[in-house]
């Protein structure tokens, strides 16, 4: 069987004792294992309610913050990292998040196997890794096998935001989100960054070197 390439690398980070705590005692109330059905988000958050799906959630800041913004809409996070992991579950917690719920695993698994069809109001992909290296585009997530699983799990209406703050990858994934017929850019080329998304350090920090981000938004087609 031919190993699937992966867009991460499980690096051997340090997880510090409060990111452990979290694994081992809040992963049972704000997590969700992963199986091979798809998630009944009712079951999970006990009401009917939009339902975002985060890719790579990182440290958790950004998530915890956009989920603390919309009390009406749940949220789903997807990170592999036991860092990131514990760091969002501590978060939820101290925050007192009952709208958001986080995923230790390969997010195309999830986006295949946990996802019904045209049941997400959104998915968000902030800041995934560029793979700078030509040999490496490889590994990069937005292709165009990754870009039609998220469209066929779209709502119609629904939409795909992504941001960067890698010039080069902004360009290739607006020409593959372009190319997908199920979905249309909300915007003219590149959009503003949208008020849901709040700025980060790390995009403070690049912001402040001359990066600049920028925000792509697609959504799915009505017809």
């Amino acid at each position: 069987m031919t190993r699937p390439i992966r867009s991460y690398v499980l690096r051997q980070g340090r997880t510090s004792a409060a990111q452990q705590r979290a694994l081992d005692t809040l992963y049972a109330r704000y997590g969700l294992h992963y199986s091979p059905a798809n998630i009944v988000p009712r079951d999970v958050f006990g009401r009917d309610a939009p339902l975002v799906l985060e890719i790579g959630s990182g440290m958790g800041e950004t998530t915890a913050a956009i989920a603390a913004g919309q009390p009406d809409t749940d949220f789903i996070a997807v990170e592999v990292h036991g860092p990131g992991v514990g760091s969002l579950l501590n978060r939820i917690q101290a925050q007192e998040l009952v709208n958001l719920r986080v995923i230790r695993h390969d997010a195309i698994e999830v986006l295949e196997h946990m996802i019904s069809g045209a049941s997400l109001a959104g998915i968000h992909l902030f800041f995934p890794d560029p793979w700078p290296k030509k040999r490496h585009h490889k590994r990069r997530l937005v292709q165009p096998s990754f870009v039609a699983l998220a469209a066929r799990k779209l709502a119609p209406g629904a939409y795909l935001h992504v941001a960067t703050d890698w010039q080069e990858y902004a360009e290739q994934i607006l020409a593959v989100l372009s190319a997908e017929p199920r979905l249309e850019n909300a915007a003219s080329g590149f959009a503003e960054r949208p008020a849901h998304r709040p700025l980060t350090k790390f995009e403070h920090r690049g912001l402040a070197l001359g990066h600049p981000v920028r925000d792509l938004l697609f959504r799915r087609r009505r017809g």
